[in-house]
């Protein structure tokens, strides 16, 4: 895997690039749609690739390790193979799904006790397992085991978490580079950026991570309730000191007025839940603010959702109609609103691509900002 930078924006950080993959080449800034359980939810592959025109699909080690399990990937190949995804896949390590999602779970140095939400089971993850499943999955990029404290954690607590999360990170190396490679493509490893809302911790870690010199560089532990100008400071320091020569990820942000913001700080790669489960529950974003299209207000208006999308789904079915599925729960109203939603933000990184390219993206980022977040 290579990264290859492409423009500047000549007022902001903000750049474009290609992340060269065996599965393929993803033009960044770029948006990751969450499958975690190797699929998007409500969203068929055809969708997502030819009318969503999707480069990357993000799933989860967690969720795949539990649900179908790594046998069931190696058996069929491979987790390309076994949802027939051409496309490049990226497997977050499932250290924030068992912080999260499992009511028990224990901490130690050599890794995490948990019970599974599903079952109960215990179950327990380390560095070098979490590799070892990783590479049995078959993700194009591998993400590094971390842990990823709440944001109203003290300062001491944070970095007992960061230090814990590096010596994690060697392992996850060590892991890496001995681990077998299972099938007849290169893998890649991102480690994680910690140290919550501290700007010394965070250059810390920042720092070494980057003295890693691994492909790419993630930056964990932030859009997890803490306010967004905390949001931005530390993405923005954190982008300052990571190399130009490599692809930033920005785990789990966010609105699309936040990645917005933090594509100017220089931030390549996102990903987050909000299109899809905002749309499933009948949120749509859209340039002007976001509709709640289960309101009194849009009963009578049969106006397309977008008629100047390139998406059928936005061209062909009224407010009026989606509303009318929502209110009688039928499943098409979810999908109309997963894919509405990604459309959106896939046609947004689009257009901030071309803005970066064309030296105008700060001009054009904060002509649409403010509206991004109303309701209407």
């Amino acid at each position: 895997m290579f990264f290859k930078n492409k423009s500047k924006d000549p007022h902001s950080s903000a750049r474009t690039g290609e992340i060269h993959t065996a599965h393929g080449i993803i033009q960044t800034p770029v948006f990751m749609p969450v499958g975690t359980g190797a699929n998007v939810k409500s969203i068929h592959f055809k969708e997502l690739k030819d009318e969503l025109r999707s480069e990357i699909m993000l799933c989860n080690t967690y969720h795949l390790y539990l649900r179908p399990g790594t046998d069931v990937m190696q058996k069929a190949g491979g987790i390309h193979a076994f949802t027939n995804w051409k496309n490049p896949i990226l497997t977050d390590s499932g250290g924030f799904q068992i912080f999260s999602l499992t009511k028990q779970f224990k901490i130690s140095e050599e890794g995490a006790e948990f019970r599974s939400h599903i079952d109960g089971s215990k179950h327990f993850f380390s560095p070098e397992s979490v590799v070892d499943i990783q590479r049995k999955i078959g993700a194009d990029i591998l993400m590094a085991f971390d842990e990823c404290p709440s944001y109203q954690t003290d300062f001491q607590s944070v970095n007992k978490s960061m230090e814990l999360t590096h010596r994690w990170l060697d392992r996850n190396i060590n892991a890496f580079h001995t681990t077998e490679n299972h099938y007849k493509y290169d893998q890649h490893l991102f480690p994680i950026i910690q140290g919550g809302i501290y700007p010394e911790l965070r250059r810390k870690s920042a720092e070494l991570v980057a003295e890693k010199n691994l492909p790419g560089n993630a930056i964990g532990g932030l859009s997890v309730g803490e306010p967004v100008n905390e949001m931005y400071s530390m993405t923005k320091l954190i982008c300052e000191i990571l190399p130009q020569d490599k692809p930033r990820y920005l785990m789990g942000v966010g609105t699309p007025e936040n990645i917005l913001e933090c594509i100017s700080y220089g931030v390549d790669m996102f990903d987050c839940v909000l299109p899809t489960r905002n749309g499933r529950h009948g949120l749509f974003y859209t340039c002007n603010g976001i509709i709640n299209i289960k309101n009194e207000k849009w009963k009578n208006d049969f106006s397309p959702l977008n008629e100047q999308s390139e998406l059928v789904a936005d061209r062909d079915y009224s407010k009026a109609f989606v509303r009318h599925l929502f209110m009688t729960g039928e499943l098409l109203g979810a999908q109309i609103g997963s894919l509405h939603n990604l459309n959106f933000y896939f046609g947004l990184m689009r257009e901030s691509r071309k803005h970066i390219e064309n030296g105008d993206f700060v001009v054009w980022k904060d002509s649409i900002i403010t509206n991004l977040g109303k309701r209407l």
